[in-house]
């Protein structure tokens, strides 16, 4: 038997150590978690991006509204959240009420909550430039939602063509009266929808007035403030006292004030002898068009305008660009890359092909007058 020394015996020893030393130091460094470091730069860069920490954050958007009071626009605001959420998003919604301050610190609220888009219905077209340039301030990009956003430069514009809406009205009324007296009653003078509107239907009817076949009574300078149905009644009233009834078509520019048009005219026993238009679709207005009180309105797909804007929200929340925005609209100060939509006209014999095949009002609540 081979006998080691006592002192090469500790030196082996030693040595063993140092092995077992240097493959514990190489183990340890070697099952760290080498995500570490990915995960620190990514903290640093991921601005708009998809990491991992960014996934878990869902996106905000508020969606400031000039009011709940159309019927429209609570299908507007149903739609739009139901699109948002399937696309992981959040909504904040507020409603001003009508009242473009309220609208205003409503919008600087959400801010305040840190949406990270804010999609706006305005009701004052160039009181809302203070939102945009509030929510820029921030990095927040804004959506104008069907109303453009005049004196400031919104991020994207998503809306029906407008302009085309009032055309299509007017060229509707002229079709099925060339000749007689017209009473055009706009919408609310501080939406830059009701100036388009006031805009396509003088392109329609301008050639007739040019000629003497169509007269505008009460010089067309009438406009429903809000929107409101209780000023276009008043508005109408008057008119037919000054005219003496001599109304033969009454240019309404939605359905709203053509539901006050209605109502004064009833008063007079002329709903169904004059004709009006409208536009949105409303229930109550296609159940006048079938019972034959309104002539016409403007189907504007909500379905459509409502999913496109989410889409557009998220998209733009998360820095994509949106490619849909083929177009520009100037508002003033810019042109305001946009994505306009295409609006219908509808009236009773097209009612159940375009409004209840699309899903918007079904056609017992349609028919239910008959």
């Amino acid at each position: 038997m081979i006998r080691l020394s006592t002192s090469y015996g500790k030196v082996c020893v030693r040595s063993l150590l140092f092995c077992f030393l240097a493959m514990g130091l190489v183990i340890l460094f070697g099952c760290a978690d080498p995500s570490t470091e990915k995960k620190g730069e990514q903290t640093d860069s991921t601005a708009g991006q998809s990491s991992s920490d960014g996934m878990d954050k869902k996106i905000k958007i508020g969606l400031s509204m000039d009011s709940l009071r159309v019927e429209r626009w609570q299908k507007d605001r149903d739609i739009f959240i139901a699109e948002a959420e399937k696309l992981g998003a959040e909504v904040i919604v507020q409603s001003a009420d009508g009242d473009e301050r309220r609208q205003n610190a409503q919008a600087e609220n959400m801010i305040t909550q840190g949406v990270d888009v804010l999609v706006v219905i305005p009701k004052d077209s160039v009181a809302a430039a203070q939102i945009v340039q509030a929510a820029h301030a921030e990095g927040i990009k804004v959506v104008a939602y069907d109303r453009l956003i005049r004196e400031s430069s919104p991020d994207l514009y998503i809306s029906f063509d407008n302009e085309q809406v009032g055309y299509l009205q007017a060229e509707y009324l002229i079709r099925q009266k060339p000749e007689g007296d017209y009473f055009l009653l706009g919408g609310a003078p501080t939406d830059n929808n009701a100036q388009l509107l006031r805009k396509g239907q003088m392109r329609a009817l301008q050639a007739a007035i040019d000629s003497g076949d169509i007269r505008l009574v009460a010089d067309g300078q009438h406009w429903a403030v809000n929107w409101d149905p209780r000023d276009a009644l008043k508005k109408a009233e008057q008119v037919l006292t000054q005219t003496n009834n001599q109304v033969d078509a009454v240019v309404a520019s939605n359905d709203g004030t053509a539901g006050g048009v209605i109502q004064a005219l009833e008063g007079q026993n002329l709903a169904g002898s004059v004709l009006v238009s409208g536009q949105d679709a409303e229930l109550a207005a296609c159940q006048r068009i079938v019972k034959g009180s309104q002539t016409m309105t403007v189907y504007k797909p909500i379905h459509l305008i409502a999913t496109k804007a989410a889409q557009a929200a998220v998209a733009l929340a998360k820095g994509e660009i949106i490619t849909e925005a083929t177009q520009t609209v100037n508002n003033g100060k810019v042109e305001v890359p946009s994505i306009l939509l295409t609006p219908i006209q509808v009236d009773k014999m097209n009612l159940d092909e375009v409004v209840i095949k699309d899903g918007f009002h079904t056609r017992e609540a349609v028919y239910q007058t008959e």
